[in-house]
């Protein structure tokens, strides 16, 4: 029975430490869209939520108010991208940016290192 405990624990042991090696090996990747609220992105865009005279930035910021997320949502692509780091994103909120980040396919995450204002 030991050596089950001792083999069990040294497998994930094994595991976890291959896991923390390959998100560290994977290479940072750039992304581009608009910081949005994941209410919004799911529904293609800000125009159905929006009320009347509300900007993209507002609309972002009172739909994560009462309990969405901060996305990005590619338009070209059809496409959201959870973001790990949610201060960051709260400060662009409504604005088109570049993200460096590396991407977690599992979770469909990425892992913000940078954001910057974009065109």
């Amino acid at each position: 029975m030991r050596k089950v405990i001792i083999a069990l624990l040294a497998s994930a042991s094994l595991l976890a430490a291959l896991s923390t090696v390959s998100l560290a090996d994977q290479k940072a990747q750039t992304f581009t869209g608009e910081i949005m609220d994941q209410q919004c992105a799911l529904l293609g865009g800000h125009s159905i939520m929006m009320n009347q005279g509300e900007s993209a930035k507002d609309c972002a910021n009172r739909c994560v108010s009462i309990g969405g997320k901060y996305v990005l949502f590619d338009s070209s692509k059809k496409t959201l991208y959870q973001l790990d780091d949610q201060k960051k994103a709260q400060l662009f909120a409504g604005t088109k940016v570049k993200i460096t980040g590396t991407y977690d396919t599992s979770s469909k995450t990425i892992h913000v290192a940078n954001i910057q204002a974009g065109s």
